[in-house]
């Protein structure tokens, strides 16, 4: 099959500024190579060496990388440590008590400050309790939380206990979460009365209660229930119990269950808009080492930083950048309850300013609708604060096109403060692709280099290198330690989606389309393979398309699929949000051509869209993804209902559905 094309090419480089270089962790592009040399020469040594570094062990390894079991690898297995030791206690025993761990701010604004003492006492309590109520080592507990400190808490005392956590995105449906629940064989359910969002409580036990009676859960003994926000619950007296009741007699002190490297800590669910849900396991050791080890490289955090990670508990990013690796690092972090737009789309500006956040780390999705707030409205114009104490600022979750890049590094940066655009995944437990803040010259909408240790690659579908300039898929040569171990109880279908025999059967499918740049080497992400379009026999990854036209003055975002057509294989369907309010009737045609011809010019004649379609916003999750399947849905003229449980806003598709 043809090559992906690549038809976007960026000129613009931003070298990392001298004064950044100095102090960074990876200092310049020979500390880079070094330490890619490091890994090239002695693979095992090198993550050895990063592991007994990073991490506190009880039991030393004595053996880095079993293979033997390929691509089942185990690393580190012989060797003993606990995750929430090493993210709370030793930072208390080595006199860090009284700093910050977590500065939480509510939906409403109010802040909360937790030490790492006082984190470390009320994880203790829970783990306790946790005990109590009969959780033991290698137990699943399913948390449905919304983001708080409490949430944070349930995790690492699950992982204190050696229990497995399932963490259940508070977005999702009753029968979602039942999924969950069921495919897990949870004993146990976190979850809060309600939650928070901008200014309207939305509900969590009703919804555990709807999935719990859906059947298949009798595994549930306990529903633990944070009371967030006092709203009206249904109670089963035998089975559910307040959560600050369930503490209030527990000790403060709870020992740490050390556990194998590769002892389960957590299972996170994905791709479960089609299909059966699919359950990501990821180790203890293995992963907690790369969420630290990304924190020191990719964000080059110091003891004094103020991180912020937008993200919520509920997907990787939040595992990885919250509850995890800020925490394995020492740092002090902001977690954030509400919605960038509540009150208003200032929100974000206002908490960098009055938290002083050095660290800011946010998704393309959510750049792209604060530029549009911003456009319409100067007074929440990132301009408007005082964000000078920005450091460092990075995206998650998608590739960010060049315009937006350029946006975020101009106005929220103040083109002072390196992007690190991370590539990474659920799967791959951290970043795996990343520009070094210290090290790497940024391009806009490259993920610039892998870190080292990974052996990242773009191949054809035969498993063959393809020359750099040359559009194909996105590979990883060797295992690493942060990678999920297999999918939950479905092993086999861990093999078929992850180490295909049509590539060979020993390279990692990312599932990206990918190509090199011919020159440098960098690496710019095209989107889903699933996403690739065939044109007129020219296989086009959307992300390209997207980003000539959100590069158009009037384009806020833009979401690209594609529909069968009988003379070019696919034709190109557009859904375009603009910086104004939306056109209808013959304003709407003049546009969508004025951007036809905009994108003709920017990639050539066989990217045109088809059919362009305008809406107020685009489906997205309550966690700012874009629900492409729905959109292929509109694109195709499907009417048969969908799941929407977990979108944002569903009026959005009748909308969408209107071609012009």
């Amino acid at each position: 099959m043809a090559a992906i094309e690549s038809v976007m090419h960026e000129g613009r480089v931003f070298e990392p500024a001298a004064s950044i270089v100095e102090t960074a962790a990876v200092s310049g592009m020979p500390a880079y190579h070094a330490l890619v040399a490091e890994a090239e020469r002695d693979y095992e040594g090198f993550w050895g060496r990063l592991a007994r570094t990073a991490l506190d062990w009880q039991t030393p390894f004595t053996k880095v990388l079993d293979e033997s079991r390929a691509p089942f690898y185990t690393w580190f297995e012989d060797g003993r440590l606990n995750a929430s030791y090493n993210c709370l206690d030793r930072h208390v025993e080595n006199g860090l008590g009284e700093k910050a761990a977590l500065i939480f701010e509510a939906d409403d604004g109010t802040v909360t400050r937790v030490s790492y003492r006082d984190l470390l006492a009320r994880v203790s309590r829970l783990a306790n309790a946790l005990k109590a109520r009969g959780v033991k080592t290698g137990d699943r507990v399913v948390i449905y939380m919304p983001m708080s400190v409490e949430g944070v808490v349930a995790m690492q005392a699950c992982a204190r206990i050696g229990a497995t956590h399932s963490v259940v995105f508070g977005g999702f449906s009753s029968k979602s979460l039942n999924e969950r629940i069921v495919d897990a064989g949870a004993v146990a359910v976190i979850t809060a009365d309600e939650q928070m969002r901008g200014g309207r409580a939305l509900p969590l036990k009703s919804i555990v209660d709807e999935a719990l009676a859906a059947g298949g859960t009798e595994t549930v003994t306990s529903v633990i229930v944070y009371r967030r926000t006092g709203g009206d619950v249904h109670w089963d007296a035998a089975r559910d119990l307040w959560l600050h009741e369930l503490v209030a007699t527990q000790s403060d002190v709870c020992a740490p269950e050390w556990v194998g490297a590769e002892h389960p800590l957590f299972i996170l669910y994905t791709s479960g808009s089609t299909g059966k849900p699919k359950g990501v396991q990821h180790s203890t050791g293995g992963y907690l080492l790369w969420a630290q080890q990304t924190m020191q490289w990719t964000f080059d955090i110091k003891s004094e930083d103020v991180f912020w990670c937008t993200a919520d508990i509920g997907w990787i990013t939040g595992h990885t950048y919250i509850c995890y690796g800020p925490t394995a690092a020492g740092a002090t972090q902001v977690i954030f309850e509400g919605v960038p737009t509540y009150p208003d789309a200032g929100r974000f500006w206002k908490m960098i300013e009055q938290h002083r956040v050095t660290v800011f780390y946010t998704a393309p999705t959510a750049i792209r609708s604060l530029i549009k707030a911003a456009d319409a409205n100067p007074e929440v114009h990132p301009r408007r604060y005082d964000l000078s104490s920005l450091r460092v600022i990075g995206t998650v979750g998608e590739p960010i096109n060049p315009a937006a890049w350029m946006w975020y590094h101009d106005e929220v940066g103040g083109g002072r403060c390196p992007i690190v655009d991370t590539f990474w995944q659920t799967e791959t437990g951290g970043h795996v692709i990343s520009p070094l803040p210290g090290a790497t010259p940024l391009v806009p909408g490259s993920c610039t280099l892998p870190l080292p240790g990974i052996l990242a690659a773009v191949v054809d579908e035969t498993g063959q290198e393809v020359p750099n300039g040359q559009g194909g898929i996105l590979v990883i040569k060797r295992p690493w330690p942060a990678m999920l171990r297999t999918v939950w109880r479905d092993p086999e279908r861990f093999r078929k989606s992850y180490f295909p025999e049509e590539l060979g059967g020993t390279l990692y499918l990312a599932g990206d389309g990918a190509v090199r740049d011919a020159t440098t080497g960098n690496f710019t992400i095209m989107g889903r393979i699933d996403d690739v379009l065939n044109i007129s026999g020219h296989r086009m990854g959307t992300m390209e398309i997207e980003s000539a036209l959100v590069s158009h003055p009037l384009v806020a975002e833009a979401a690209v699929v594609g529909r069968p057509d009988d003379t070019t294989g696919e034709a190109i369907v557009a859904f375009v949000v603009l910086k104004r309010t939306r056109p209808t009737g013959d304003e709407g045609r003049a546009i969508a051509n004025e951007l036809r011809a905009w994108v003709a010019k920017q990639i050539g004649p066989i990217a045109k869209p088809r059919d362009l379609r305008f809406g107020d916003n685009l489906p997205k999750t309550r966690s700012g993804k874009i629900m492409r399947r729905l959109l292929r849905g509109l694109a195709k003229g499907e009417t048969a209902p969908q799941d929407t449980s977990t979108l944002e806003n569903p009026a959005i598709l009748e909308q969408l559905g209107e071609a012009l």
